[in-house]
């Protein structure tokens, strides 16, 4: 047993039905039963555990007959307690937990349904997808009264594809987006968020659709938090997408009333660090709120990082409403990707990840963040990148490396690729044919970026002909949360479900705030007070 210190009592405890337990798995236990109060108590000397019974706080003029010391106290916190209630209440959720939208339906029908039955929010990774598959998706989650969104990217390559699914998402009453990978504000970002505004009957703004907005960068967050830009709003009043009077309202109100500050993520980001990132953003949330006297609560999330109790207990402590997770996710079942994409993120550690150029920003030099380990993509696709940047046109690269490219990555001939390329396209934006015809450079860059953008379909898809190839999304999350797993069932992919890992972090971020809250009464916990190890969700929820 550890030497027990305090530096003071803080009032009085005195017992009910149940004896004080002395000892440090009793202090333990009585820190991870997070549904009750926790009193720690002087016994002798030693440390104890109180259950039940009352307490007086700072009355120390001394004691009741039978009462105790109490060196410290912390108040129940289930995970349903954790994050900030505006946020909970906004979206209807029991939990302030949000499954990332990991791109090409990743984050999936069945994935988004299981967050929302467990009263979590989940957005459908609709990123890459076709407005046919989207609307699929959209049909399946609407079957279910469930809390559910839908993510749109921003498309600066394809502003019409960015549209389109805006008009989907329109036609279809979808009031919750989260957006993504955007350096500027868009019109049809901003149709989507004005769409239908209009006052109710006692004059208070009423705005249907909502985003939650995901930035890592300042200037885009004000952008966000602050109303529609009135450029924007006159072209919507010029093209008649919405009247002059909705103009007006959509002045008052923000583009985003949730925002998430993403840190060091998977997929598109700037890596971050959340532990100066999420300051800044609720810093930057606190002046808009003034300056443009809001009445309704911002809110601010943190994700990035999120992958053990203690990364999620310190984005609660840092202020965050609730948390996003997204490479973790990505190992669960339900994720829409191959066993095989699983197995490689389920043996991935912290330093497993790198940047690769991205397929939809190729041409500006945009990354995003992947796995290295099992795979090569991000070597190759770093060498297309370099050879795009050095030579105007394809048949400018030496032969030698083009004889590498067309048998390694193209396995076929650089015309054969173009001739699929262009089939792509056909359908998706065939202005892209048109430059490529007249700019040899452009014509270069889209095939190379059509072996990027197949690169994540061979990964979700499993193909064992391109396992070298897959290009799989994912920060160093992915090997934080393979390390706190370890020596448990959570260890191997196939017993990862997407609650069942939630409710581990959130019940484990219980656990360590508590275990910080009694250590600030000056008192010395047993080792590993605020330590906690997955454990089954069956067993989480007869805790609670």
């Amino acid at each position: 047993m550890h030497k027990f210190k305090s530096n003071k009592n803080t009032g009085w405890w005195k017992q009910g039905k149940t004896e004080p337990e002395p000892g440090d798995d009793a202090v333990k236990k009585a820190i991870r039963r997070v549904a009750e109060p926790v009193f720690l108590l002087n016994v002798d000397g030693r440390l104890a555990a109180g259950r039940g019974g009352t307490i007086t706080i700072g009355d120390l003029t001394g004691p009741s007959p039978g009462a105790y010391p109490l060196c410290a106290y912390s108040p129940p916190l289930p995970p349903e307690n954790l994050g900030d209630p505006c946020f909970k209440k906004r979206h209807n959720l029991r939990y302030a937990y949000i499954a990332g939208a990991m791109a090409n339906g990743i984050t999936s029908v069945s994935m988004v349904q299981e967050t929302g039955r467990a009263q979590m929010l989940g957005f459908f990774g609709a990123a890459g997808l076709s407005p046919d598959k989207i609307e699929a998706a959209i049909y399946c989650l609407k079957e279910h009264n469930l809390p559910f969104g839908f993510n749109l990217i921003h498309s600066p390559n394809d502003p019409e594809l960015e549209a389109a699914v805006v008009n989907l998402y329109l036609k279809h009453e979808i009031r919750l987006i989260s957006a993504s990978a955007y350096l500027d504000l868009t019109l049809p970002l901003v149709y989507f968020r004005v769409y239908g505004i209009h006052n109710d009957q006692n004059g208070n703004i009423v705005c249907p659709n909502r985003i939650i907005a995901k930035v890592s960068r300042v200037e885009v967050a004000e952008k966000f938090l602050s109303p529609p830009p009135e450029k924007l709003l006159a072209q919507l009043v010029e093209r008649k997408m919405i009247t002059t009077q909705e103009a007006i309202l959509a002045t008052l109100i923000p583009m985003a009333e949730d925002l998430t500050a993403e840190a060091d993520s998977g997929g598109h980001t700037d890596n971050r660090p959340a532990i100066t990132l999420l300051p800044t953003i609720l810093a930057l949330r606190d002046k808009i709120t003034e300056k443009y006297s809001y009445t309704t609560p911002l809110c601010v999330g943190l994700g990035g990082g999120i992958a053990t109790p203690y990364s999620a207990a310190a984005a609660f402590a840092m202020g965050a409403a609730y948390i996003l997770t997204g490479s973790i996710n990505q190992s669960c079942i339900e994720a829409g990707t191959s066993e095989t994409v699983r197995r490689l993120l389920s043996e991935a550690g912290q330093a497993d990840v790198t940047m690769a150029p991205a397929a939809d920003m190729f041409e500006m030099g945009v990354k995003v963040q992947v796995l290295k380990r099992g795979t090569l993509f991000p070597f190759r696709a770093l060498k297309l990148y370099d050879l795009y940047n050095r030579h105007e046109s394809y048949e400018s690269i030496p032969e030698k490396q083009r004889r590498v490219m067309e048998q390694d990555l193209f396995r076929s001939s650089f015309e054969e690729s173009w001739e699929q390329t262009k089939g792509f396209f056909l359908k998706r934006d065939p202005k892209q044919i048109e430059l490529a015809e007249k700019d040899p450079k452009h014509k270069m860059a889209l095939v190379f970026r059509s072996y990027l953008g197949q690169s994540s379909t061979w990964a979700t898809t499993g193909d064992p002909s391109r396992k070298m190839d897959y290009q799989i999304w994912c920060g160093p999350a992915i090997g934080a949360f393979n390390e706190w797993v370890k020596g448990s069932f959570l260890e191997k992919s196939e017993n990862r479900k997407t609650v069942t890992v939630a409710m581990n972090l959130l019940y484990g971020a219980s656990v360590a705030t508590r275990a910080n809250l009694l250590r600030s009464y000056g008192v010395t916990l047993p080792a590993n007070a605020g330590s906690f190890s997955p454990i089954e969700l069956s067993e989480i929820y007869r805790l609670l």
